[in-house]
């Protein structure tokens, strides 16, 4: 224990308790800031990349059915066997979709709320050690 406190008067004491669990409030509202910042892009970013590919599995499937479309022109005119190629083109464009769709159905359903787990524990800490220093302060 700091030999200071042994010899400092109780208001001395209260106030340096004061400053001390304000210096504490305010490093650990600065943790909060920081962590809730942070998660919070992360998960902005990660939204937005879910977005992208279900947009981009939604073009996939405009092409699909534009190529379906084609295949069954082709298909119905008979004119060559043009209407293969429209076919295998249609089928990779819809694979490209299914892809695309899942990945950012992923993307979304990875999505965790920004929860400021760090703060949290410190505080539960800070919690602690100051019920250990006033269970040992009253001995």
């Amino acid at each position: 224990m700091d030999p200071d406190l042994r010899d400092a008067s109780m208001g001395e004491l209260l106030k340096r308790l004061s400053g001390d669990m304000t210096l504490l409030i305010r490093d650990e509202f600065e943790l909060f800031r920081t962590e809730m910042t942070e998660k919070t892009k992360r998960a902005v970013a990660q939204a937005g990349e879910g977005a992208g590919m279900l947009s981009a599995a939604a073009i996939c499937g405009l092409l699909a059915l534009m190529g379906l479309s084609a295949t069954v022109i082709l298909l119905l005119a008979m004119v060559m066997p043009a209407w293969v190629a429209a076919l295998i083109v249609t089928v990779a464009y819809g694979i490209v979709a299914a892809v695309l769709a899942v990945s950012g159905k992923h993307r979304f359903d990875d999505l965790q709320p920004p929860v400021p787990k760090q703060t949290i524990e410190t505080v539960k800490e800070d919690v602690e050690w100051a019920k250990t220093r006033t269970s040992s302060a009253g001995r």
